[in-house]
C-alpha cells in the first residue's frame, strides 16, 4: 500500500471546519434540495423537474465534498496478540475415574495434555498461552507439571469464576482471545444447576471462544446423602421431621437402613429399598427432640461394597432445640391490682404456660388443723413437690408462709431454695404479706433471695420514684431502650409508686446486685432496693419489692407520650433473664458457620459480660471442642478484646459432631465460671464428594454458549481451537493523502451550477 511501510488505510476528513458546523451545513444543503422540490411542483413535465432536482442535489453534494476536504489516511498498524488460557481442573472429584476400573480423571487429563502439548504450544503463533489450575481458586501452572499430572485437592469446582478470573486481563493489559478448560465438569457453584440466564450473560461478556475437554464417561456406583431439609430450630418434645434425600447409582433393589443420630444417639431410622434405574429418594425421619440446646444431627446412609465415595454417605447439621413454652408457678397470697396485671401479662404472652394458685390467707388468720381451716385442702404438696419440679419459674406475688406452718409449709423452703440452687428460678414480689411483712427472714428461702430480709421493718407508704443503679443501666432486666442513656429517660419517665417494702442490699460478694432503688426510702442509711437479682448456685432469684409494678403499665398509658410497654418489657426482660435464655447469658459463643468442610477450622466469637453486664474488656475465656464420646479434642485461650468479644479459631480433629463449650469468668465472686454451649459439625464430604458423576453435558452448553468447540475423553482428540479475532493497534506514523483538491471536483461544481441556472432560464424558471 505505497511505500513507507504503511500497510492499512482508512478515510479522513482535513476540513477545519468542527464537526458541529459540517453538520449544519450539510442540513443546509438538504434544505436546499427541498426548496428545488417544492417550487417545482408545478412542472407538468417529468422530465424537465427530475433534470433540475440532479443538478440541484449533484451541486449539494459538490458543495459538501470539498467543505469536508476528504482524504486518505495510511497507516502503520500492527496485530496484537492476545492470550488463549489453558485451564485443568484440579478439584477433588478429579480422583474418581474415567470409568469404572480405569484410570483416574486427573490420570486423563494428565495424559491427554503430554499426547497433545505440542499443538496446544503451536497456536502460540497467535496468542499468548497462559496455564492455569482451577478449583475454588484460579492459580498459574508450569505446563510441564500438569502433564506429569496435577494433585487434585480442591474442596469445590467453580468454573464460572475461572473464567471470569482469566478474562478480566492481565498486568498486559491483552485481551482474552478464547480459553480450552479441560475438567470433568463437576460444577458445584454458580453453575451447580446448569447455565442460568445469569450465568449465559457472564460467559457472552467474556467475548471470547470456550474449548471444552470432558474428562470422565461414566458415573460409579455411589450412595450419597445429597441434601438435608429441616428447619432451623425446633421445640422440645413436640415431634419433628427431617426430610434426607438419598442420591444412589449403581444400585438393584438393595436395603438401605437410613439413621438419624444426635451426637452419636439414634433418634430415627426408616429403611428405603434402592430400585435399579432411580436416583433419588427422600426419607422422613420423625423424632420428638428431649433435651433445649444446639446439636449436631448426622443423617447416615450404609455404606455397600464398591462405592467410589464413603464420605458422602453421611451428612450432619446443626439444630436448635428451644422451649416450646417457659412453666411458670404463680403462687398469690391474695387478689391485688398487681397480681391481676401480672397474672394476665403472663396468660397472654403465648410462650408462657401458667400454672397459678391463690392462697387467701394473711399472717393474722389463725393457724389450726387443715380440716378446720378450709373445705379444699391446702395442695402444699401438689404445688412445692409435682409442680415445682416441672416448673421452669417460680414466682411468689405478696405470698407469706406463716399461716401455713400447719399444712408443713416450713418444711418446703428448703425445698424451694434447694430448687433454685440446682437451676431454678424464684422471683419474688412485694406486698403486705411478703419478705419481712411474710416472716421470710431467717428462713432458708432468705438464704437465696437477693435482698437482705429483715422482719419487722414495715412498708413504705410514701411514694417514690425509683431510680436505676449503675448495675441497673447495664443489665438486661432492666434495659427498657436500645442504650443506658434511653433506659435511664424511660425509667425516669415512669410514674412514682406508692408502697414500698422495706430490705436492705445484700454485701458485695454475695451475687446480688440492686438495679432499681428508692432513694427517698432509706434503709439503714441507704437507698431501699426496688429490683434485685442474683445469681444462686446454678439458679437465679429475683425481688420486686413492691406490688405496684403495674403502675408501669396503667398510668404509664395515662401519661402522654407515657412508655406503656415498659411493665410488659421489664416482666419479659425479668422472665428471660431468670431462665437463662441463651441471649441474656453473660457469655455466648457462636460458630462462624454451623458446619465446616473437611480440614477446616471451626472459628468461634465469644462475648463476655462482667458482673455489671458491661463488656468485659480483657476477660480470659476458653474454648473447647468435645466430641461425641464426651473427650475433648480441641482447646484454645483468648481474651476478650475492649468491646467483650473474645476470637478463636480450633482445628477438629477430623469429621463428626463437635459441641462447643466457651468457658468465661464467673458472675459473682464465689460462683462458678460461666458457660455457654453451642455445636458444629464437621462433614465428612464436601460438595466435591457430594456427587461422583461427570457432567459433559454442561461444558457442551458452555462450549456452546460461547462459540468454542467440545470434546470428550478418552475417544476425542483435541479439537480445532477457534480464537477470537486479534485487536489491531496502529504502531506507527501516518499520512494524509488529499483527494478532494482534484480540478475535477472543482469543475464538476461549476458545471452542476451553471448547467441548473441556464436550464432554469430556458424553461423559465428565472
Amino acid at each position: 500500500m505505497g511505500g513507507g511501510g504503511f500497510n492499512a488505510w482508512r478515510l479522513a476528513a482535513l476540513s477545519p471546519w468542527p464537526r458541529w458546523a459540517l453538520g449544519l451545513l450539510a442540513l443546509a444543503a438538504l434544505a436546499a434540495v427541498l426548496l428545488a422540490w417544492r417550487g417545482l411542483r408545478g412542472e407538468p413535465r417529468p422530465g424537465r423537474r427530475a433534470a433540475l432536482l440532479a443538478l440541484r442535489a449533484l451541486s449539494a453534494a459538490a458543495a459538501l465534498f470539498l467543505l469536508a476536504e476528504p482524504a486518505v489516511q495510511l497507516l502503520q498498524t500492527a496485530r496484537v496478540k492476545n492470550r488463549l488460557a489453558i485451564l485443568v481442573d484440579t478439584s477433588r472429584s478429579m480422583r474418581f475415574p474415567v470409568e469404572p476400573g480405569g484410570p483416574s480423571r486427573a490420570e486423563a487429563a494428565a495424559a491427554f495434555l503430554r499426547a497433545h502439548r505440542a499443538a496446544l504450544e503451536a497456536l502460540g503463533d497467535r496468542a499468548t498461552l497462559e496455564w492455569h489450575t482451577f478449583d475454588r481458586d484460579v492459580a498459574p501452572a508450569d505446563p510441564a507439571a500438569l502433564a506429569r499430572g496435577a494433585e487434585p485437592r480442591g474442596g469445590r469446582t467453580d468454573l464460572l469464576s475461572a473464567l471470569r478470573a482469566v478474562g478480566a486481563g492481565s498486568a498486559s493489559g491483552r485481551r482474552l482471545a478464547g480459553a480450552v478448560v479441560i475438567s470433568d465438569g463437576a460444577d458445584n457453584a454458580a453453575l451447580a444447576d446448569g447455565l442460568t440466564p445469569a450465568a449465559r450473560a457472564a460467559l457472552r461478556e467474556l467475548h471470547a471462544p470456550v474449548t471444552a475437554v470432558a474428562v470422565g464417561r461414566d458415573a460409579p456406583k455411589d450412595l450419597a446423602v445429597e441434601r438435608v431439609a429441616v428447619d432451623d430450630f425446633a421445640f422440645v418434645r413436640n415431634t419433628l421431621t427431617v426430610e434426607a434425600t438419598l442420591h444412589a447409582r449403581g444400585f438393584d433393589g438393595e436395603p438401605a437402613q437410613v439413621t438419624l443420630r444426635r451426637e452419636g444417639q439414634v433418634v430415627a431410622s426408616a429403611t428405603v429399598r434402592l430400585e435399579a434405574g432411580k436416583e433419588r429418594y427422600v426419607v422422613p425421619l420423625s423424632f420428638a427432640p428431649d433435651t433445649t440446646g444446639t446439636f449436631v444431627f448426622t443423617v447416615q446412609a450404609p455404606v455397600f461394597p464398591g462405592e467410589a465415595v464413603v464420605e458422602n454417605n453421611a451428612r450432619s447439621f446443626v439444630l436448635r432445640v428451644i422451649r416450646d413454652r417457659v412453666r411458670v408457678l404463680l403462687v398469690a397470697g391474695r387478689p391485688s391490682w398487681d397480681e391481676r396485671f401480672l397474672r394476665g401479662l403472663l396468660k397472654q404472652d403465648p410462650n408462657v404456660d401458667l400454672i397459678s394458685f391463690f392462697i387467701l390467707r394473711t399472717a393474722n388468720d389463725r393457724s389450726g388443723p387443715q380440716d378446720e381451716l378450709s373445705l379444699i385442702p391446702f395442695p402444699v404438696n401438689e404445688i412445692f413437690g409435682d409442680q415445682l419440679r416441672i416448673s421452669d419459674a417460680v414466682i411468689f406475688d405478696d405470698f407469706g408462709w406463716e399461716p401455713y406452718r400447719s399444712f408443713g409449709m416450713e418444711a418446703y423452703l428448703p425445698r424451694i431454695r434447694d430448687y433454685v440452687r440446682a437451676g431454678g428460678a424464684f422471683a419474688m414480689v412485694g406486698g403486705e404479706q411478703s419478705f419481712g411483712e411474710g416472716r421470710y427472714g431467717g428462713t432458708p428461702l432468705a438464704d437465696v433471695l437477693p435482698v437482705e430480709v429483715v422482719d419487722g421493718l414495715g412498708m413504705a407508704e410514701e411514694e417514690f420514684r425509683p431510680r436505676l443503679t449503675p448495675e441497673g443501666r447495664r443489665h438486661p432486666v432492666t434495659g427498657l431502650a436500645g442504650g443506658e442513656a434511653q433506659s435511664d429517660a424511660a425509667w425516669a419517665a415512669l410514674p412514682p409508686l406508692p408502697l414500698l417494702n422495706r430490705t436492705r442490699a445484700l454485701p458485695p460478694g454475695s451475687g446480688a446486685q440492686v438495679l432499681l432503688e428508692a432513694p427517698s426510702v432509706p434503709v439503714m442509711g441507704r437507698p431501699a432496693p426496688v429490683v434485685a437479682v442474683r445469681e444462686v448456685g446454678a439458679g437465679r432469684t429475683l425481688a420486686v419489692t413492691t406490688d405496684s409494678s403495674w403502675f408501669w403499665g396503667f398510668l404509664a398509658a395515662e401519661k402522654e407520650g407515657g412508655n406503656a410497654r415498659a411493665y410488659q418489657r421489664f416482666w419479659s426482660n425479668a422472665l428471660r433473664w431468670l431462665v437463662r435464655d441463651p441471649s441474656l447469658t453473660p457469655i455466648q459463643v457462636s460458630p462462624d458457620r454451623p458446619a465446616v468442610e473437611p480440614g477446616e477450622a471451626v472459628g468461634l466469637s465469644i462475648q463476655a459480660r462482667g458482673a455489671d453486664w458491661g463488656p468485659a474488656a480483657g476477660a480470659p475465656v476458653t474454648a473447647e471442642l468435645v466430641g461425641e464420646d464426651g473427650k475433648v479434642v480441641a482447646r484454645g485461650q483468648a481474651a476478650a478484646g475492649a468491646d467483650g468479644v473474645a476470637r478463636l479459631s480450633l482445628l477438629p480433629p477430623g469429621p463428626g459432631a463437635y459441641r462447643v463449650v466457651a468457658t468465661g469468668p464467673p458472675a459473682a465472686p464465689g460462683a462458678p465460671p460461666e458457660q455457654a454451649s453451642s455445636a458444629v459439625a464437621v462433614r465428612a464430604s464436601g460438595p466435591e464428594d457430594a456427587d461422583a458423576a461427570p457432567r459433559p453435558e454442561l461444558l457442551r452448553a458452555v462450549a456452546e454458549a460461547t462459540g468454542g468447540a467440545f470434546t470428550a475423553l478418552p475417544s476425542g482428540g483435541l479439537p480445532d481451537v477457534p480464537l477470537a479475532d486479534p485487536e489491531v493497534v496502529e504502531v506507527g506514523r501516518r499520512k494524509d493523502v488529499p483527494i478532494w483538491d482534484r480540478a475535477g471536483f472543482l469543475l464538476l461544481l461549476a458545471a452542476s451550477l451553471a448547467g441548473e441556472w441556464i436550464l432554469r432560464r430556458r424553461w423559465g424558471y428565472g
